[in-house]
């Protein structure tokens, strides 16, 4: 009897052990890295969120930044770092390139991370100069159809998420236009009000409110399925190009290994902050939509989403700079 009974308790024993850590959870500050410089969106949503979920959790959350490398720097610091729910990871749209991008990457984009989150979605606006004679998506494809490799389109670099949506639409219409690198999206609108360039997917459709109003650009569709609210009057470009879509999200991750009930603990806080009416609402202005969905359904868009761009960065071979 004493042989049956000794191995049943110290399976409990284990799973008692197991538990403990999530049950004492958080019992220290939390890191959140963000993989990018400070002042950009990403680290903008991490710092709205974050005092927030301090508050909910009871510990601080440190914002560190660790941009480097489209993201990779800041994605291998939290890969290696011990599964315990005290160092998480702001993504952003690179996160499922960089496997089609990179020769290697220091850890499996799937494989070493767990899903918490979408924090928002965002969309590209397609637009271009006021003094140009294109007035909707429909006819800068004819355009581009009728002058082949004539027109040129801009972006804040390779790999980016306007270099994407702008590639998508050239797969998915047939066209040939020329990509026209820039570092900086002023640089960008810049290029496309003196004509240098006569096409941008500009992935900031707060930006876009303000360079219409002074009569500087024009807007001609969205990267999303719906039209945006601060957009009104613009529609998807799936109009003029149906099954078009390009969608931008920044999500949440842990390491792989995170205990469960730290997920869903983790999972129930940030979603109640990204799910706030006040949230919502100061992204509705940047053209970006609150999400807050499943660990599950994160994962699903990661997969897919590498899949999508694997395509799209192999038919127009997009390499790093």
């Amino acid at each position: 009897m004493l042989t049956l009974i000794r191995p049943i308790f110290c399976a409990l024993a284990l799973l008692a052990t197991a538990s403990a850590p999530a049950q004492n959870y958080p019992a220290r500050p939390l890191r959140l890295v963000v993989p990018t410089g400070a002042g950009g969106v990403t680290d903008i949503l991490a710092r709205y969120i974050a005092p927030r979920l301090s508050a909910s959790l009871g510990q601080q959350v440190v914002i560190d930044n660790r941009p480097g490398a489209s993201g990779v720097v800041g994605s291998q610091l939290v890969a290696a770092a011990p599964p315990d729910g005290y160092t998480l990871l702001m993504v952003f749209p690179a996160h499922p390139v960089n496997p089609s991008l990179f020769k290697s990457l220091p850890y499996d984009t799937v494989k070493s991370f767990a899903p918490i989150t979408v924090v928002s979605t965002v969309s590209t606006v397609l637009i271009v100069g006021n003094d140009s004679p294109v007035k909707s998506t429909q006819e800068a494809i004819a355009l581009a159809k009728a002058k082949p490799g004539a027109l040129n389109y801009g972006s804040v670099g390779s790999g980016s998420l306007g270099h994407l949506a702008a590639e998508l639409m050239r797969s998915m219409a047939r066209l040939q236009i020329t990509h026209v690198p820039y570092k900086a999206s002023p640089q960008v609108l810049t290029a496309l009000v003196s004509g240098e360039i006569q096409l941008y997917f500009i992935a900031s459709a707060g930006t876009v409110v303000p360079q219409e109003k002074a009569g500087r650009i024009r807007s001609l569709g969205v990267s999303t399925r719906h039209r945006l609210p601060v957009l009104p009057h613009v529609p998807p470009i799936a109009d003029a190009l149906p099954g078009y879509e390009a969608v931008g999200w920044n999500g949440i991750l842990a390491p792989a290994g995170t205990p469960k009930a730290i997920i869903e603990r983790l999972h129930s806080e940030i979603a109640k902050i990204v799910r706030s009416p006040e949230f919502s609402q100061q992204l509705t202005g940047e053209g970006a939509t609150a999400v807050g969905n499943t660990p599950a359904e994160f994962d699903t868009m990661i997969r897919a989403d590498m899949r999508k761009w694997a395509d799209v960065v192999r038919d127009a071979g997009i390499q790093r700079e």
